[in-house]
């Protein structure tokens, strides 16, 4: 079986709310999938030491540079992430495709990913609306006391 996920990242790959601002955003998104038809197998945040990859999952198949516009071949990508175990000290590195150096946060892919020191994430959410809409987004962000986005996985 496999597992769908809607992952709250900040905007700001650096920044943190506090534990009490990051339990209110837990409550919140669960009361979102709480009606008659709704569901939710778990809802819970994680903090993180170092910034940390918000992937897609198997959603994710493809990436193209942000410098010379070239795909980039996804095993690269999976050996870089298996090389820093999720967690970055720094961002920048060279792509195969030119040899140029960027940001991981610039590189292009197919289904938003993300970069964060924090997550709210839902696990196996159903309601007719998968997704949250841009008011629950600023439900969430007013309660953090941040801007969020989302990211959608499976796995």
């Amino acid at each position: 079986m496999s597992d769908g996920y809607i992952r709250l990242i900040p905007t700001d790959l650096n920044w943190q709310p506090t534990p009490e601002a990051a339990a209110a955003a837990v409550t919140y998104v669960a009361r979102l999938f709480s009606g008659p038809d709704d569901d939710v197998e778990h809802v819970d945040h994680e903090f993180y030491d170092k910034v940390t990859l918000i992937d897609a999952g198997e959603n994710t198949t493809r990436i193209t540079c942000s410098r010379c516009v070239g795909e980039i071949d996804m095993e690269w990508f999976y050996d870089l992430i298996e090389e820093s175990g999720e967690s970055f000290d720094n961002l920048d590195t060279t792509v195969p495709c030119c040899g140029a150096v960027v940001s991981l946060v610039t590189l292009r892919f197919d289904w938003p990913v993300g970069f964060a020191r924090f997550e709210v994430c839902a696990m196996n959410p159903t309601r007719a609306k998968y997704e949250l809409d841009a008011q629950e987004l600023a439900d969430v962000a007013t309660l953090l006391g941040h801007p969020v986005t989302q990211i959608l996985a499976h796995y």
